[in-house]
């Protein structure tokens, strides 16, 4: 995709959603980092479900220490693969404490040495709880980036860094919300609604939809 069209693609993008925020429920960078783990594999509006009893009483590492392994199950016990994020998450959390002074990091090397904290979830946390111009490429992302030409790539890494290449850096901040939400919405797996799409006419996907 040509440089204007990235520029363009954007535009319209924030045209229709000015303001885009993460649809994980979280009260601070702690339970930020908390719900992106609890988020793999899961639905966000799985996760904001098991997290609103949990984040009412848990906001901090040492909480979450305390609550423990069993007590965390219990909250989480809906959420796919709860067992091993469950342990993930208590071992993070320790690990905040004795490392971090139980403050999340807002570096990429330390937050990927937390337990069940891969690059994915490292992007989102810098750049939702911390502004970084990060790119976070999750299936929604993968699939509107590589179908809409924006930035073809065979692994999420990838079309990360091609992303980053691409996307003027005025649109960083939002970049990802905008995709995934395009990709939740609108560039949909199974049948996309090209008719509606804001970004139809700069898209190369072969297989547009017409109704």
């Amino acid at each position: 995709m040509k440089k204007a069209d990235v520029d363009e693609f954007f535009r319209r993008l924030a045209e229709r959603a000015p303001a885009p925020e993460s649809e994980l429920h979280y009260a601070n960078p702690y339970t930020l980092l908390v719900a992106v783990v609890l988020s793999a594999q899961a639905t966000d509006a799985g996760v904001n479900k098991a997290t609103k009893p949990l984040f009412a009483k848990v906001k901090t590492p040492e909480a979450m220490v305390k609550l423990g392994l069993d007590g965390l199950k219990g909250y989480i016990k809906s959420i796919g693969l709860f067992n091993n994020k469950a342990k993930n998450i208590i071992a993070l959390s320790e690990k905040l404490i004795t490392d971090h002074k139980a403050r999340v990091p807002c570096d990429r090397a330390a937050l990927e040495a937390l337990p069940g904290v891969g690059r994915k979830t490292a992007n989102v946390v810098l750049n939702v709880a911390f502004g970084e111009p990060t790119m976070a490429v999750d299936t929604h992302v993968f699939r509107v980036s590589n179908r809409t030409g924006l930035a073809r790539g065979k692994t999420p890494l990838a079309v990360e860094r091609k992303l980053v290449k691409a996307i003027p850096r005025k649109w960083m901040d939002h970049a990802h919300h905008w995709l995934i939400l395009h990709g939740r919405y609108t560039c949909t797996a199974r049948k996309p609604k090209c008719p509606e799409c804001p970004v139809n006419d700069l898209c190369a996907f072969k297989g547009k939809t017409t109704v």
